[in-house]
């Protein structure tokens, strides 16, 4: 585990280096919000498309890996929804919370990190994760919410709904790059380079950008986003990996990956979502800050116990 560690470490060490040019003020709220940008748009995108461009879906199609992680995200997410409704929680409030308790920072720490440190082989997996969160309960949150609000479902929630994902450059990316794999078109190598060079960028842009924006983070809501913490650091890649595992297995390797997927803190998006609507902003930042912390060491010892599977 402690080899596991040492691995980790240099990702949460820029994730803090970031954390203190936000807290000191040497980088602005301002200037974090456009390093952002450009990992999201730019950097990002070019890495997500060339991986993408260079697999054949059919290849990383794996409908029973997906099947095994909605499953274990279903019993967290509508775990966590008990508790908020016992709780005397509305259905939006509710439905943040079960958004922080299921979905991880996969896009901007998990393709970087995890394709590093468990092999490039893990590309696939991770973008099945990431096209799972990002379809079914991105899309959900605001169907919850919107919902929620109306007093019953139209035809607007379900616009929003399919704009948000046209609009996310990182389903587009992904969806792009198969487009071009299953056309078979080889990539010219000056646009290979171009790509190349500029998602390289993407891992320390994106690790910096996290530390940066949870220097602006809140810790109000401490036994809640506590609670939050738990659920996705603990709960969430048990769940994962019960249902990967035993419930609908997968080859070992493809678990592997999932489950240390599912280990990873709370998204930064689920903030942006909850600030967007007025939904609970703080008890998301807190349990993004808490579980962005804590999980320098729960993650390591995640990858530590799937590495022997």
């Amino acid at each position: 585990m402690l080899a596991i560690f040492l691995k980790t470490l240099p990702f949460f060490a820029i994730i803090g280096l970031g954390y203190w040019a936000g807290r000191t003020r040497f980088f602005s709220a301002e200037a974090t919000a456009y390093l952002t940008k450009f990992v999201f748009y730019f950097a990002l995108s070019a890495m997500l498309f060339r991986f993408s461009a260079n697999l054949s879906l059919a290849e990383v199609l794996n409908w029973r890996l997906i099947g095994g992680y909605l499953m274990g995200c279903l019993a967290v997410y509508g775990l966590a929804t008990l508790v908020a409704m016992l709780r005397k929680q509305d259905i939006a409030t509710a439905a943040v919370e079960a958004q922080c308790a299921t979905i991880g920072n996969v896009g901007f720490l998990g393709v970087p990190m995890l394709t590093l440190l468990m092999g490039s082989e893990a590309i696939g997996p991770v973008m099945m994760v990431l096209a799972v969160d990002l379809i079914v309960f991105s899309s959900l949150i605001v169907i919850l919410i919107t919902g929620s609000r109306d007093g019953r479902m139209h035809i607007g929630v379900l616009k929003t709904v399919t704009l948000g994902l046209l609009r996310n450059p990182m389903i587009v990316a992904i969806s792009l790059g198969f487009v071009w794999s299953a056309l078979e078109i080889p990539i010219p190598d000056p646009l290979n380079e171009f790509l190349a060079i500029l998602g390289g960028a993407a891992t320390p842009g994106a690790l910096f950008a996290i530390g940066a924006s949870l220097a602006g983070k809140s810790a109000e809501r401490v036994e809640v986003a506590l609670w939050l913490t738990f659920a996705k650091l603990i709960l969430h890649p048990l769940c994962v990996a019960i249902a990967v595992l035993w419930l609908l297995p997968i080859d070992t390797y493809s678990a592997s990956v999932v489950i240390a997927a599912a280990a990873l803190p709370v998204a930064g998006n689920v903030y942006m979502l909850a600030q967007h609507y007025g939904v609970a902003p703080h008890r998301a930042s807190a349990a993004i800050l808490f579980s962005t912390v804590i999980s320098i060491a729960t993650v390591s010892v995640v990858i530590a116990w799937v590495s022997q599977l």
